[in-house]
Order: structure tokens, then C-alpha cells, then sequence
């Protein structure tokens, strides 16, 4: 069948017009969409259809389970403490050296010996990729 079909193409086209033709990707799930690149109005986003009550009570789409439904939203006070931190600035490397380590508090001086150890990590990597 396929052979009959390529013997049909070349009658009616060239060689590099038949490559395009049967070497071309297609997804399982139909027919190409036609048109340019550059998208156009058929690849604008689409209006919600999630009502303004849903948006304002659940976080849509953080659901991962299959089964699963989009968590609610609570109040402040029922999160743990600890997110309320996660966007907070931490000192870089050349701050934390400039301070005296003996006196930094615990964090800190965890995330200044991560940091360095980062360093020398990627300073003797680029010193043996030179020789």
C-alpha cells in the first residue's frame, strides 16, 4: 500500500516534494493546524469558565493527584510560619565573608559554608579545564 502510494506522488510531484510529504510529524490525534507560525487568532487564550467565586476560594490548578480536587484557599494564620520567609532576601557569599564568622547565627554561617564550598568547587573546575 505505502509503495503504491509513493509510486502515485512521484508521477505527480518531485522527489524533495515527496521527503516533505511522508517525512513530516504528525500528532496522532488528527489533521494539522493550518495557517502561519506566528500564531494568529485562533491561538489567543480562551475566557475562563471558572466562576469568580472558584478563582477567589481554590488554588486552580495545584492540583496533582488524579483523583484529587484543587486545594481551598485558607487564612493567613492557618499556614506554618516558615512560608511567610521564603521570599526573604538571604546575605550573598561576599557579604557573609565580609562578616567575622564566629558571630554569625547558625543559618547564616550554613549557607556561608555552602556558598564557599560552591566556589572553590567552581574555581578549581575552571582552573583544571584550562590545563
Amino acid at each position: 500500500m505505502a509503495i503504491n502510494y509513493i509510486r502515485s506522488l512521484r508521477s505527480i510531484a518531485t522527489p524533495q516534494q515527496v521527503v516533505g510529504v511522508i517525512g513530516r510529524r504528525t500528532f496522532s490525534a488528527g489533521k494539522a493546524k493550518k495557517g502561519s507560525k506566528g500564531g494568529g487568532a485562533t491561538d489567543a487564550p480562551k475566557a475562563s469558565t471558572l466562576s469568580k467565586e472558584v478563582k477567589s476560594t481554590t488554588v486552580v490548578g495545584a492540583n496533582i493527584l488524579k483523583d484529587g480536587t484543587d486545594p481551598k484557599i485558607l487564612a493567613d494564620s492557618e499556614y506554618p510560619d516558615w512560608l511567610w520567609h521564603l521570599l526573604d532576601k538571604r546575605p550573598a557569599l561576599s557579604e557573609l565573608r565580609r562578616k567575622n564568622t564566629e558571630t554569625l547565627p547558625y543559618e547564616d554561617l550554613k549557607r556561608f559554608v555552602k556558598l564557599d564550598n560552591r566556589a572553590r568547587i567552581k574555581e578549581n573546575n575552571s582552573v583544571r579545564a584550562k590545563n
